[in-house]
């Protein structure tokens, strides 16, 4: 049947062949042959060696495409692709090595359709009639776009490769033709190839599943959730690598990578990915003819590999200093086009990965570096699971002090902490626990150069440090005045990063430990046992003296010990056993008269600024007078002086005085019927 159809072809070309005119074969010129109104676009067609696969096409097809050429009455432009174009398709298409292939009655519609797409009627559009961006419609149904571009002309179908126009003005007497050097394709068409449509086209996926070379690929794919994308509709190129080449990678990371099995944690299914997706182009179908050297973006954002020649071929480059080799090509599928290669691609990531596996944790680091030895210590003496736990995957950031930086902590706090176990109760521990924790940053290995100027940074601990970086050099800051600087930056560990520092890093709520804020003159007088009934005073009185002596101040208080209040409750009789006795409006108002004759506001006069019979004003109104003659007395309105038996507490808004006695003004000795001292 092939035969006859060959035959019957044959003649057929030969009886258009006598209408032919002589062809002009000058590049790129127009060619005038429309005088003849016999010759028409299929005449011409017929008589241009270079169109030869072009006429077989229109009578394989047995649409009536010639004769609709031949048609004197109409008006074509046509778009011819020459004899290498379609060599270049039927390569493309599996099971297709010639026109003849298309024999069944769907094959030749299907060819009929390709061959209409490249049609116009109705006009005869020369190229100066074209601008670039023009859509035109075809006899097929669907548009092709012009592009033109440093005066060449290009045609765009449904395909990512544009076809250019390698003749133009080809004049017919029915119209115009434009040789081009690719057969345009439709979407139509192009659905069809990936799809059943007769063609029974596999995608990558598939492909990669059928092959036997590539059953680790396959799996990987699988394992990584790619299977899903790469059966897309792309269109993808995908350098894919052998059993061979990742039997070779999976040698290379050692002992502890047997097998795809063992890309078990978060990280390394993500390495996994990044380096499937560094295989991949996306969005090309670039086949071995269309390769050329220079840089060509992956799939794997950011990371692109290169395409290096190497003789007359080529060879793959990525990020390590061996390249691949290609060892098969062009393997077609309705989604893109493979190619082996016979070693795994890694990107930087990938780099950066396989020389993690050869580093020691951070808490390797510090046993081994002398200089971090009390380090070690402390992380050892907490016993909170520190060690452990920067063992363990991280990552971790760590600002690691020295030696030196420990002892100059222990000598700041003192005499009772001489070396480390010195931090020997719970309480201490958890001190140092929080000291500990400050210097670590987790979930990110922050090397310098990630690190800016005025950058704040989260700790274990909860507070913040920040970033201060001058002439190079980073520093540290924490709550104190003083910064640490790294001496030795970015010591690269498996679960992250170490830069060491000059000085511990203390945060707020250690140097609140360690140095409580100094209290206010209501919370001193609470934090002393022997003041507790002048605390009770102060509320049972309910006249806002607790908030005023919780204010800026500053103030002097002469606070009275509780033997002084229970001396005052004896003298006043049986009717006063306790404070709480002062219950009626009158006695409220009496007991704060009483105590704001112990306050004088605006000034914090220690008890070495006092002089002999200094007057002193009180908040109440009336006056007493300090007498430095022998100790500190306090002269009130009574006949007894109060001595100053503990002086000089201070205070955050004040200085307190305790005193032996309850001072009392005249105003409250006469109320309560008492001597007043003349």
């Amino acid at each position: 049947m092939k035969k006859f159809i060959r035959l019957k072809n044959m003649l057929l070309l030969a009886t258009i062949s006598l209408f032919v005119l002589s062809c002009d074969k000058d590049d790129n010129e127009a060619t005038d042959r429309g005088g003849d109104s016999s010759n028409t676009i299929a005449a011409v067609a017929t008589g241009e060696a270079s169109l030869s696969s072009l006429v077989g096409a229109l009578v394989q097809a047995d649409a009536g495409l010639v004769e609709a050429l031949s048609d004197t009455d109409a008006t074509y432009t046509v778009f011819a692709p020459t004899n290498s174009a379609f060599e270049a398709l039927l390569e493309g298409l599996d099971g297709y090595d010639s026109l003849e292939d298309f024999d069944t009655a769907e094959e030749k519609a299907l060819l009929a359709t390709i061959l209409k797409y490249h049609v116009v009627t109705g006009i005869a559009a020369k190229s100066t009639d074209l601008s670039d961006g023009q859509v035109i419609g075809t006899l097929q149904g669907e548009d092709v776009t012009i592009s033109l571009v440093d005066d060449g002309v290009f045609i765009k179908d449904a395909t990512m490769d544009k076809a250019e126009v390698t003749l133009a003005n080809v004049e017919a007497s029915n119209g115009v033709v434009h040789l081009i050097d690719k057969v345009l394709l439709p979407q139509e068409i192009i659905d069809a190839l990936n799809g059943d449509g007769g063609m029974d086209a596999k995608n990558l996926v598939e492909i990669v599943v059928e092959t036997e070379a590539l059953s680790i690929l396959e799996a990987a794919v699988i394992k990584a959730g790619l299977v899903e994308t790469l059966s897309s509709e792309g269109p993808f190129t995908v350098f894919a690598p052998t059993d061979d080449a990742f039997v070779a990678l999976l040698g290379a990371l050692g002992d502890d990578y047997n097998g795809l099995d063992d890309f078990d944690t978060d990280a390394e299914m993500m390495l996994l990915t990044d380096i499937l997706l560094y295989h991949v182009i996306a969005g090309a179908e670039v086949k071995a003819a269309d390769l050329a050297e220079g840089s060509v973006e992956t799939a794997l954002t950011g990371n692109a590999i290169d395409v290096i020649a190497s003789g007359d071929t080529f060879v793959i480059g990525d990020a390590s200093e061996v390249d691949a080799n290609i060892t098969a090509t062009d393997i077609m599928a309705s989604n893109g086009v493979a190619h082996t290669i016979d070693k795994v691609l890694l990107p930087q990531s990938a780099i950066d990965f396989v020389a993690s596996l050869s580093l020691k944790t951070i808490v390797e680091i510090a046993v081994e570096t002398d200089d971090l030895s009390l380090l070690v210590g402390a992380l050892q003496q907490v016993d909170a699971g520190l060690v452990e736990t920067l063992s363990s995957e991280g990552p971790f950031t760590v600002f690691a002090p020295t030696n030196d930086a420990f002892v100059a902590l222990l000598e700041a706090l003192g005499d009772d902490y001489n070396s480390l176990a010195d931090f020997d109760t719970e309480d201490e521990k958890a001190l140092l626990v929080k000291v500990l924790t400050y210097h670590v940053v987790a979930d990110t290995a922050a090397f310098a150069a990630d690190l800016s100027n005025g950058q704040m940074i989260q700790t274990v601990q909860g507070e913040n440090v920040g970033i201060n970086i001058k002439n190079g050099t980073v520093h540290v800051e924490d709550a104190t005045d003083t910064n640490a600087s790294v001496v030795i930056p970015d010591v690269a560990a498996s679960n992250g990063v170490v830069h060491v520092i000059n000085k511990v890093l203390l945060p707020q709520e250690v140097l609140d430990l360690l140095n409580p804020p100094t209290p206010n003159i209501v919370g001193l007088a609470q934090s002393v046992p022997d003041l507790s009934l002048l605390v009770d005073a102060l509320i049972q009185a309910d006249a806002g003296l607790v908030d005023v002596l919780s204010s800026e101040g500053p103030f002097t208080v002469f606070a009275p010990t509780n033997a002084a209040f229970a001396d005052l409750l004896d003298t006043l009789g049986p009717d006063y056993n306790s404070l709480a006795d002062f219950d009626t409006a009158e006695e409220k108002e009496l007991l704060a008269t009483v105590l704001t004759y112990h306050v004088i506001a605006g000034a914090a006069v220690a008890s070495g600024d006092l002089s002999n019979h200094q007057e002193l004003v009180t908040v109440q109104g009336e006056s007493l007078f300090a007498l430095t003659s022998n100790g500190v007395r306090i002269r009130d309105r009574s006949t007894t002086d109060a001595n100053v038996a503990l002086a000089d507490q201070i205070a955050s808004n004040g200085i307190v005085h305790v005193v032996d006695k309850v001072l009392l003004p005249q105003e409250v000795l006469e109320a309560l019927g008492l001597p007043v001292r003349h």
